[in-house]
């Protein structure tokens, strides 16, 4: 990633490509290791898919930094194409005004593509913070199985850990009707 910052403009594309490949070829063993670590003895099994999910997320991060910066060049190079076409454009003078002719549907086009360039971002980040979230819950979840495997350990009795579970999983229903509540503004005024 410190090569493509520094790459120059004929160079930056190859830079790219490489580092899509690795990305890719990464994805590819990491499917592999995840095939590996599910052949490990039991005792080493959780420990091992942990690993394996903690470089998948860390991959998903490089591939998402990627595309940021691609998204950053192409605005650069939008820009830069839009400066260019300003200073080749020629100014007519109108009694002693300069006035600078204007399309509407220019003006429209520029605008939509802004809005459209607008929505592309918010997807993104709504993606890694999915992505963040799918990620964050199966760290969870194996600490949850690690929590369970200890209380066994100590002997705490089945009734005690359906109260814990039956908890969990109320826990999960409040989590999710605050989120709804909190991201769709027109509910919370609802919930008041």
């Amino acid at each position: 990633m410190g090569r493509l910052e520094t790459a120059d403009k004929q160079s930056v594309h190859i830079v790219e490509n490489e580092i899509q490949a690795s990305i890719d070829q990464i994805f590819s063993r990491l499917e592999r290791l995840e095939i590996l670590s599910s052949k490990e003895p039991p005792n080493k099994r959780q420990n091992a898919r942990l690993r394996v999910d903690q470089l998948k997320y860390d991959v998903q991060h490089l591939q998402t930094a990627l595309r940021n910066f691609q998204h950053r060049r192409h605005a650069r190079e939008q820009q830069e194409r839009q400066r260019e076409e300003l200073l080749s454009r020629t100014f007519t003078t109108n009694d002693s005004d300069t006035t600078i002719p204007m399309d509407e549907s220019l003006q429209f086009n520029s605008s939509l593509q802004k809005v459209h360039n607008g929505m592309d971002d918010l997807i993104l980040d709504g993606h890694n913070i999915l992505d963040g979230l799918r990620t964050q819950r199966l760290t969870l979840k194996g600490t949850q199985k690690k929590i369970l495997d200890i209380a066994n350990m100590l002997g705490l009795s089945n009734t005690v850990m359906r109260l814990i579970e039956k908890r969990a999983f109320q826990d999960k229903y409040f989590m999710i009707e605050n989120s709804i509540l909190l991201c769709c503004p027109g509910w919370s005024a609802i919930a008041q």
